[in-house]
């Protein structure tokens, strides 16, 4: 059940809700629009399609493999990088083993993660400063 928090806080996604229901195991990469909520285990990796689309992984669901998602609430087992470029929420029963790559977050008293945390702007930002980087490198040829 979701508690009026969560539901005011996932807002409404266009493309409605997918959910893997605990005691399913999906093995292979997902992609998604809307909402997507892991109450079981994904092994693979969870990408969005749309800047809306939104991922919560409840306590008990686990995730094995990268996630690239615009909003994510986590509040279960991530074993894997998560790449949010609008906003991430971890609560206080998330442990992510992995790098954590957002522009806003909220982590609760209990949350877990073992790997770093880096600020980036958005994702779009990210690639953009890590091409300036590689052509900052190169020496011209003359």
């Amino acid at each position: 059940m979701r508690n009026r928090r969560e539901s005011a806080s996932t807002g409404g996604s266009a493309g409605g809700t997918t959910l893997i229901s605990s005691g399913t195991t999906v093995k292979g990469d997902i992609t998604f629009t809307g909402q997507l909520d892991v109450e079981g285990s994904v092994v693979g990796s969870i990408q969005a399609d749309t800047k809306d689309a939104v991922l919560r992984v409840v306590a008990g669901g686990k995730v094995s493999g990268e996630i690239k998602v615009p909003h994510a609430t986590i509040n279960g087992n991530v074993e894997g990088d998560i790449h949010t470029s609008e906003r991430l929420e971890l609560a206080e029963k998330a442990v992510i083993d992995g790098d954590v790559y957002y522009n806003l977050i909220e982590m609760a008293v209990g949350a877990k993660v073992n790997g770093g945390l880096r600020h980036t702007s958005s994702v779009a930002d990210d690639l953009a400063a890590k091409r300036e980087a590689r052509v900052a490198d190169t020496v011209p040829v003359s």
